[in-house]
């Protein structure tokens, strides 16, 4: 190519090659074995020139390159790298990723329950860590250059998503930010915010997956195809397949004998075959019938996303009891030695409560459960084989998705409606992309297939829609709260705190929304100024006339409201006198004239039920009317009370659904109706007439000057539009004001009760303070005023295990019927005190409008796991705890280790003259051992 090249061209390309050899880009590339994707370039090329960089791309796309170069740059240049996920089952992955690469002395990990090498130059660790260490100063921090933020749309989780604020907001100035998304429709938006607060970034956008997405519809026996490619037609415009349609059609059509049995009997024989080839065609195939489909089709391996741990579970023993076998003998001998060597430092007693031999059957035969419930090893054993392809059928619930690297040819859907932890709602279109994100293995397959099991009333269109919406907001769920609020002040002070907390994309967002709101005020102000001009009146003030007709409007409007709540109660009470057998007079309406009560009703008050009684209005009296019309009327039909005029006998044979009955007795009340006359009721007088303050406001209209204006009526509409838009300007303004600054005024309600208790003095946190900046987690707070109150006192470390297990643990499925289980003595106190205390500062909270509903405040302690937690730390075999606690053994273990957690946080903050932070310590070890000190990594 050189050959016809000008020697200038030569040049410059030789200049352009050795310009890009200099670069630390260069040596990173050679590092694959596949060229990098354009973004992904671009991506580090921004980060080499020192810009910050917001990397938004679809789930197995590859984004995490960027965040390894950000490591790469790091040592390269001598400064240290932190690569944060979200949870410690990334952070594992990624941290032996970054250990096969560096070697062990470069790369450390921190999961708040482990510590890896602390001080390597490269480290792996939980958002949550990075946050504490940020607030404790940290001489960790000391040549840090870039912090990875794996996973940063993470920051919507209304739980844990404000510590990722939290750390972009804090970080040092000379830190570099990556951050690692999934496709989110505002990467723009967040883009600006973080330029705004961490300076200049660079936002790097791909829609591209490296591996097609093929969507399908698996009904019956046949795959279908989602979409139909309408390449001729607009240039590849995706249409949902007619098939599918019409399957849909034919299942919302089709007759259902157990419905209609007489339609059913008539039905002719060649109806009935037809009915029958269509319920064959759309039944919804059987768990190991998909996966045999799908090993058929080569769609293998597959994970099938089922939305609860139980049908995870479920799915591995349908699959074992159809005998389904996925691996032949040679893989099942390469899975048991991985097995075993991987679970070699289990004990054998704790394996088998474990269900490890049942657990290992499925896996021989290439099928498995993931989920939180499994022991971590287990999971992580899962993992492996499936990525080495020895198991190739997964069931897992949905927290697979959360950027685990484990990427699969085809991702099968069950159902589109999960329990969001209030209601079953259908899944939204992130939850979706996430989920079928991960089909497709880049370098293994050439595309990727996303199976979607039909159901009942499956809406092909609707499931178009939620498959082609490939992008989702994110949305900050950002909330102050106390432990941030004494670190902020402690570093900052009030003011600068304040300030801080205003950089939050949460505030971010919330001050772009109403800058649309703003403008509308602008030009209502720019309105009410013309309105103003064109009301003046040359005889007087016309604003003040004004208000006084719209007193007097809203005076009439009240008593008039007020009247006819009077009218329909007397109207109630008079129909409470009916009896059967009385002769009325209906007023008005379309059932007006005589009428025959058969059934007064009930008094109102009464709570029975019965359907002659309506809530607001009283009783609904069944009458015959005088044309035979049996109807049940309310105190609406009576604007006056009534009255009966007389009285008549109702047959005993009376059977108001006989027309012959109705017709005989219509017969004798038209008889009677010869000698009765409806009884005139006065029209009730005008409620005004005798009101002091009407009477008052017609005078004073009356003498206003201009009330003589020729223009009045022309002056009043002016009046008229002016007070509407001035109305309208309020209530918009009302929620600028609602939006805006919310952060800072949460955070000043959060120091006002923390000032009440002593924790700080104005800009000065005290040292009950200080202890408080040592506590993290939702319970903070009431873990400091068990301090301060001595609750903890004198406890044994068992003791102070369950005492501190409610400060962590928080029941799936709250269960207000079975009070838990609880240690006697001292620790039964204790966690009675705990529970008053919370109730206190839940008295303080209301005080201070600190509202939990809004994601502020302590929620209240949950004991449910405090009797598991002291038989455990008491040394108690694990066959018995799992007996008593009836949990699974993976709850278990995460509950034990944020145990942990929680326990060096209140060793390291209480008192060293007291008994607690010992008492602490010793609870740890005794809660770290067997399996839950057990694990690969962290």
């Amino acid at each position: 190519m050189t050959e016809d090249m000008s020697p200038a061209e030569r040049y410059a390309a030789a200049t352009l090659r050795a310009a890009e050899q200099a670069t630390a880009l260069a040596p990173f590339r050679e590092l694959y074995d596949f060229e990098l994707d354009p973004y992904q370039v671009e991506a580090c090329q921004a980060l080499e020139s020192g810009k910050g960089v917001l990397v938004a791309a679809p789930t197995g796309s590859g984004k995490t390159i960027v965040g390894e170069f950000a490591v790469h740059l790091a040592l390269a240049q001598g400064r240290k790298c932190f690569y944060t996920t979200p949870i410690k089952a990334l952070s594992n992955q990624k941290f032996q990723d970054l250990v096969k690469r560096y070697g062990p002395d470069k790369v450390g990990l921190l999961t708040g329950d482990n510590s890896v090498n602390g001080d390597a130059p490269v480290i792996v660790m939980t958002t949550e860590v990075l946050r504490n260490m940020l607030y404790a100063g940290s001489q960790s921090l000391v040549g840090l250059g870039h912090v990875v933020m794996d996973e940063v749309h993470y920051l919507s989780d209304r739980f844990r998503g404000a510590v990722w604020e939290e750390v972009i907001i804090h970080l040092p100035e000379s830190v570099t930010l990556v951050s690692l998304s999934a496709t989110v429709s505002n990467a723009e938006e967040f883009g600006d915010w973080l330029d705004t607060v961490r300076g200049d970034t660079a936002v790097i956008v791909s829609e591209h997956r490296p591996v097609p997405l093929w969507q399908h519809v698996l009904a019956g026996r046949r795959i279908y195809d989602l979409f139909e490619e309408r390449d001729g037609q607009g240039g590849g415009r995706r249409e949902v397949n007619p098939d599918l349609e019409r399957l849909a059609r034919m299942e919302n059509s089709r007759p259902t004998f157990g419905r209609d049995k007489r339609r059913g009997r008539n039905m002719r024989e060649a109806d009935r075959e037809r009915e029958r080839r269509q319920r064959a065609r759309i039944w919804t195939p059987s768990r190991p019938e998909v996966i045999e489909r799908l090993d058929n089709e080569g769609l293998l391996p597959a994970i099938t996303f089922i939305f609860s741990r139980a049908g995870c579970e479920a799915a591995v023993q349908q699959c074992l009891h159809s005998g389904l076998r996925l691996n032949d003998q040679e893989g099942r001998e390469q899975v048991r030695r991985i097995v075993e060597a991987r679970t070699a430092g289990i004990p054998d007693d704790d394996l088998h409560v474990l269900g490890y031999f049942e657990w290992l059957e499925g896996l021989e035969r290439g099928i498995a459960a993931h989920h939180a419930g499994m022991l971590p090893t287990f999971k992580e054993v899962v993992e492996e084989l499936f990525v080495k392809g020895l198991v190739k059928a997964v069931f897992a619930t949905e927290t697979l998705a959360l950027g685990i690297n484990m990427p699969a040819r085809s991702v099968v859907l069950e159902k589109l409606v999960k329990w969001n932890g209030e209601q079953h709602a259908d899944i939204t279109p992130g939850e979706y992309t996430q989920l079928t994100g991960r089909a497709g293995r880049r370098g293994i397959d050439v595309e990727g297939h996303a199976v979607v099991l039909w159901q009942r009333g499956m809406n092909p269109g609707a499931l178009a829609g939620l498959a082609g919406t490939r992008t989702y907001p994110l949305r900050s769920s950002f909330k102050p709260s106390y432990n941030m609020a004494v670190n902020l002040v402690s570093q900052f002070g009030r003011h600068r705190s304040r300030e801080l907390l205003e950089m939050s994309f949460a505030q971010f967002q919330a001050d772009k929304s109403v800058v649309g709101i703003s403008r509308q005020v602008q030009k209502n102000e720019e309105g009410l100024t013309g309105y103003r001009g064109s009301m003046v009146c040359h005889l007087g003030d016309f604003e003040e006339y004004s208000r006084l007709r719209r007193e007097l409007k809203d005076r009439e409007t009240d008593l008039a409201k007020q009247g006819a709540v009077q009218r329909r109660a007397a109207a109630a009470a008079a129909l409470e006198q009916l009896k059967p057998g009385d002769v009325i007079h209906v007023p008005t309406g379309k059932y007006a004239g005589l009428a025959l009560v058969l059934d007064p009703g009930m008094p109102s008050g009464r709570t029975d039920g019965h359907r002659g009684v309506d809530a607001q209005d009283g009783p609904r009296p069944l009458v015959l009317t005088a044309e035979r019309q049996v109807k049940r009327l309310a105190s609406i039909d009576f604007p006056v009370p009534v009255a009966a005029l007389d009285r008549m006998r109702i047959p005993r044979t009376f059977n108001a659904r006989s027309p012959q009955s109705r017709r005989d007795l219509a017969s004798a009340l038209r008889t009677k109706a010869g000698h009765l006359v409806p009884s005139r009721h006065r029209k009730p007088r005008a409620e005004a007439a005798d009101d002091r303050e009407i009477r008052r406001l017609r005078t004073e209209i009356r003498a206003h000057p201009c009330h003589g204006c020729d223009e009045r009526e022309d002056h009043a509409r002016w009046a008229e539009r002016y007070h509407r838009l001035l109305r309208d300007t309020r209530q918009l303004e009302r929620r600028i004001e609602g939006r805006t600054n919310t952060i800072a005024r949460t955070f000043d309600r959060i120091c006002a009760l923390l000032t009440e208790l002593d924790y700080l003095e104005g800009d000065t946190v005290t040292d009950e303070g200080r202890r408080l900046a040592r506590l993290y987690g939702e319970l903070d707070l009431l873990a400091s005023e068990c301090l301060r109150a001595g609750v903890w006192e004198g406890l044994a470390p068992a003791e102070l295990a369950a005492c501190a297990s409610a400060l962590v643990y928080e029941a799936r499925q709250a269960d207000d019927a079975v009070a838990p289980k609880l240690p006697a003595g001292k620790a039964r106190d204790a966690l009675a005190e705990m529970v008053h205390i919370w109730g206190r500062l839940d008295a303080l909270e209301e005080d201070h409008k600190i509202s939990q509903a809004e994601g502020v405040g302590q929620r209240e302690p949950d004991l449910g796991f405090a009797w598991a937690a002291y038989r455990w730390a008491s040394g108690f075999g694990l066959d018995e705890v799992l007996q008593e606690a009836d949990m699974p053994a993976g709850d278990f273990v995460r509950w034990c280790k944020q145990l942990v957690d929680v326990l060096g946080q209140i060793a390291a903050a209480a008192p060293p003259e007291g008994t607690v932070a010992r008492s602490a310590r010793k609870a740890m070890d005794g809660v770290l051992r067997g399996v839950v000190a057990y694990s690969s990594v962290g």
